[in-house]
């Protein structure tokens, strides 16, 4: 038998001893693979966007530099033409005189019951284009009443319209509002005749005759220091949250005036009709269309024998429906006439957030609930 010497008995040694070491890191790499943490795959899920006023990212900032929101619209515009002021307009709304001239190219479209069961309407104007149709026909115009003064206060709007009734003077008076009319005072140049329309209703202005009354009048052309949005607006069109669809909706105002508007669902608007037809544009063909709708219900009454209609908005709140996008939530409202304040708030009384794009809100009885037809 050989004998192993002191080097050989090393050697071994030092072999077994790497063998030993080998072995453990082979045993704890294997159970470290056994017990690694495994991760699922990653599932991409539609996520309600956060709202916000300005963009939250870089590139968004980069996009927008020298833009702003407009407070009418929550679209991006020019700075300097963001801070203009809005021009509020009544517009006719009966048979006869329709359709209107320049009704497609307001940001913002009211309508309410005035006497005998028809409706007016208060376009509100975030700019015109000077190059438009617009800019040189709008109307039918006609007179005021109260309540659309009080509307058009609430966005600091210039308000446009011919004649009013003894209750709009002294509510415009009262508030303050900066206003042109084809009845006196340096509105009576901004309007013209068309013969080939039965008068009253065939008065029409123009952005030239307003632009030249508001310079005459030493008129205040910029939003008032301070003002805030009456909107708030998502970044991109959103969906509500809701189990109600609607892809028509009924306004039955009266038997006179039941405006209907009908879902695209492909451009996500809202196409209105009246008086058995599309409601159109008359300077451009086009049906009115809204990314948002609003159904504001307020208290209403005949303020004397003569049917004028009057509302309580001074220091007022009620209920009402937001529509967009094929779909209904329940809103509330609250409006300070004194401090200019009109906010919509959802179901969970946070303030309302609204899809960029136009806007159609309809001033309802809230006797009458039962005539705003969903489907």
């Amino acid at each position: 038998m050989k004998k192993w010497n002191k080097a050989n008995r090393y050697a071994l040694l030092a072999g077994l001893l790497f063998f030993i070491v080998m072995l453990t890191f082979a045993c704890k790499k294997k159970e470290k693979e056994d017990t690694k943490e495994v991760i699922a795959p990653t599932i991409t899920a539609e996520v309600t966007k956060v709202p916000t006023d300005t963009p939250t990212l870089t590139e968004a900032i980069i996009i927008h530099e020298g833009e702003a929101r407009s407070y009418l619209t929550g679209e991006w515009k020019a700075e300097e033409e963001v801070i203009k002021r809005p021009y509020a307009v009544i517009f006719n709304n009966i048979e006869c005189a329709s359709p209107q001239s320049g009704i497609g190219d307001a940001a913002i479209l009211y309508e309410a019951l005035v006497e005998g069961g028809i409706t007016r309407m208060l376009g509100i104007f975030d700019g015109i284009d000077p190059d438009s149709e617009t800019a040189k026909r709008i109307g039918s115009v006609r007179s005021a009443r109260h309540y659309f003064a009080s509307f058009a206060d609430e966005y600091d709007a210039i308000f446009v319209h011919f004649g009013e009734t003894t209750y709009a003077t002294k509510a415009m008076k009262k508030l303050g509002i900066d206003h042109l009319t084809g009845s006196y005072g340096i509105g009576v140049n901004s309007f013209y005749r068309d013969p080939s329309i039965k008068s009253p209703h065939n008065a029409f202005t123009s952005l030239d005759g307003i632009l030249k009354a508001v310079q005459n009048g030493d008129i205040r052309t910029e939003y008032e220091k301070g003002y805030e949005s009456h909107f708030s607006f998502y970044e991109e069109n959103t969906v509500p949250v809701s189990d109600v669809d609607v892809n028509k909706l009924t306004l039955k105002f009266s038997n006179y005036t039941s405006p209907y508007f009908m879902y695209d669902a492909e451009n996500k608007v809202y196409l209105r009709s009246q008086f058995g037809s599309e409601h159109t544009d008359a300077n451009t063909g086009e049906q009115l269309a809204f990314e948002n709708i609003i159904v504001q219900f307020v208290k209403q009454w005949d303020i004397d024998k003569n049917g004028y209609q009057t509302m309580e908005l001074a220091d007022a709140s009620g209920t009402g429906y937001y529509i967009t996008n094929g779909k209904m939530v329940k809103v509330t409202w609250k409006k300070n006439e004194s401090t200019r304040m009109m906010r919509y708030y959802d179901e969970t009384g946070k303030e309302l957030i609204i899809n960029p794009g136009k806007t159609y809100i309809a001033v309802f009885p809230n006797h009458k609930t039962e005539n705003v037809i969903m489907e």
